[in-house]
């Protein structure tokens, strides 16, 4: 009796590299959670600037901390990612840039106008003392 032909095995992740736009894709709805996640802290912040100086200045001083502000411009970035990839989602239904060179190329300017967008805001929120 023959034994059965061993079925072939799909690539797995650590094997096979994932194009741009799949990690891209991937990311977007990461990215996507995370702001949820991060406008609940901004709930917080504004029902403690309802609630008076006390709680506020209790909601300040977590804010204030190295790894909060850390986050604060990691939510900054996503939101600026989200934002540009929603952009590109835009573009698609138009029925544009389905072409092989224009999908990494468009990737790219989509990663560059995130970090540009948050870098600006970095620029402008520390100038004149800001």
């Amino acid at each position: 009796m023959n034994a059965p032909h061993p079925r072939p095995l799909s690539p797995h992740l650590q094997v096979y590299r994932l194009p741009l736009t799949a990690v891209l894709s991937i990311t977007h709805r990461i990215t996507g959670v995370l702001l949820s996640a991060g406008l609940l802290f901004v709930v917080c912040l504004l029902s403690a600037l309802a609630a008076g100086p006390e709680a506020y200045a209790s909601v300040q001083a977590v804010a204030g901390s190295g790894w909060m502000r850390f986050l604060g411009w990691a939510f900054i970035y996503a939101l600026f990612f989200h934002l540009c990839h929603g952009v590109r989602h835009l573009i698609w239904d138009a029925g544009q840039g389905f072409e092989a060179g224009t999908l990494n190329r468009y990737a790219w300017i989509e990663l560059a106008a995130s970090v540009l967008l948050t870098l600006a805001v970095f620029v402008l929120s520390n100038r004149d003392g800001l």
